[in-house]
């Protein structure tokens, strides 16, 4: 049975369904499934226990970066998404607390003098991020010196890294993309620890009010609180990622 009320329903499915929007570019929360080419993860789980709970149908549109996941739930071609937390997603989209926090790591050449994450903002240096990616938006206002080249999803990071050869001396992204991307390519390896926590959240467009927006945030407390979202990391195999601390 839905445990929503008629007006959250009808807030959150003006369709008639739920469309929750799906962003391939981040291996924490989505990915495909081999044999269907069905999204599968986190954040899918989560859409259709939503869904289930809206009683209503999902209907899941999905995107390969973070960027176009804001877009289409800012404009309400999508009722809900996935995203990191950040202050310029926040003018049309209402977050909830986060419900999984990430690292953000930086990868370099196994030859770079690199050593440590203090190194990477100086001048001459090249950091090569997702467009619109939680690292593009966060480092944009945080490098003071290094530069910022940008590669058109966050998956193709790394490829984008190796392409621009000399021209670039950093890649930045998600700790598992990149860990990933070094044990397919070698010679390359991480810098130790984290430049940045990344507070996973669901949001909704602003348009569609503040109950909305609360009933949501309610959602996601139960989520955590209940073990669904640490039952749904461990089911995809997510190793890295940490279910966030009650309202935070």
């Amino acid at each position: 049975m839905p445990t929503f009320d008629q007006d959250a329903i009808a807030a959150f499915t003006p369709t008639g369904r739920l469309r929750a929007s799906i962003n391939l570019g981040n291996p924490i929360l989505a990915g495909t499934d081999a044999a269907t080419g069905a999204a599968k993860g986190v954040s899918v789980d989560l859409a259709t226990e939503l869904a289930r709970r809206l009683g209503v149908e999902l209907e899941l549109v999905v995107v390969d970066a973070a960027g176009k996941s804001v877009e289409v739930v800012a404009q309400e071609r999508a009722d809900v998404g996935f995203f990191a937390i950040d202050p310029l997603r926040g003018a049309d989209i209402a977050f909830t607390a986060p419900y999984v926090l990430i690292e953000g790591c930086y990868l370099v050449r196994e030859g770079s003098p690199l050593q440590a994450n203090e190194e990477v903002d100086r001048a001459g240096h090249a950091v090569v991020v997702g467009q619109g990616s939680a690292y593009d938006l966060f480092l944009t206002r945080e490098l003071r010196h290094a530069r910022i080249e940008r590669s058109p999803t966050s998956p193709t990071v790394v490829d984008t890294f190796m392409a621009l050869g000399d021209a670039a001396d950093v890649a930045a992204g998600v700790k598992q993309q990149l860990q990933a991307d070094a044990a397919r390519l070698g010679g390359l390896r991480l810098l130790p620890g984290r430049f940045m926590v990344i507070r996973q959240a669901m949001g909704v467009p602003k348009r569609r009010g503040a109950a909305a927006a609360a009933a949501l945030a309610a959602f996601v407390e139960e989520m955590k609180a209940s073990g669904f979202v640490a039952q749904a990391l461990a089911r995809h195999g997510i190793q890295g990622a940490s279910v966030a601390p009650k309202g935070q």
